[in-house]
């Protein structure tokens, strides 16, 4: 399998509706603080020899400053230099919330397979989610969110049970039209009081 471009993913994403976080990749320091306009910015390094950036030191947060957005690209530059070939990607930091995973995959028996649950750190401790073979309805994404234990801290106690209803079906209808599509990973999304923001995408193809 091969995981697709992320700048690409997020372009797919975007043709079924699905809005993720503002990216950009960067070949330089100045690149970064031009993206940065003064907002603070993520920084991370992305290579498929290296899939969990944040264990490996290769994300960096809240970069403010020209000198923060500096020191970050060289030290991830120099990081990276042992896991070619790899691009640096920056975004706007998202606002607080609380995460969830929206997935998918292939299984050989049943087809298109959606997962919703608990995300980012706490999908593998409390293992809160649920699936569905696609395609989905309405009802179907109804009792995918009653299932979750944690199903009123993610809809922030049913305010964006619709939104989020919505965003599984969208991945659902995206899963059914790509069959090349093994593996997506939507991890985390964060659910904040103004929608979503979208901030990992992995796409395997």
């Amino acid at each position: 399998m091969q995981l697709l471009d992320y700048i690409k993913a997020k372009k797919l994403l975007e043709e079924y509706g699905i809005h993720s976080i503002e990216s950009s990749y960067v070949s330089d320091a100045g690149q970064a603080i031009g993206f940065s306009r003064g907002r603070p910015i993520v920084m991370k390094v992305l290579s498929e020899k290296q899939l969990h950036k944040s264990k490996a030191g290769l994300v960096r947060l809240n970069l403010a400053t020209p000198k923060d957005i500096t020191d970050a690209y060289n030290d991830l530059h120099r990081k990276a230099e042992r896991i070619k070939p790899y691009k640096i990607i920056v975004q706007t930091m998202s606002e607080p919330g609380n995460e969830i995973i929206i997935g998918g995959r292939t299984d050989p028996q049943f087809g298109k397979v959606i997962l919703i649950g608990l995300g980012g750190i706490y999908v593998e401790v409390f293992r809160d989610f649920a699936l569905r073979v696609a395609p989905l309805s309405k009802y179907d994404t109804e009792d995918m969110l009653a299932q979750l234990k944690s199903r009123k801290i993610i809809t922030h106690d049913g305010i964006h049970t619709r939104l989020i209803e919505d965003l599984i079906r969208k991945v659902a209808k995206l899963m059914q039209d790509n069959d090349s599509i093994n593996e997506l990973d939507l991890n985390p999304v964060i659910i904040t009081d103004k929608g979503y923001q979208i901030v990992d995408i992995r796409i395997l193809k």
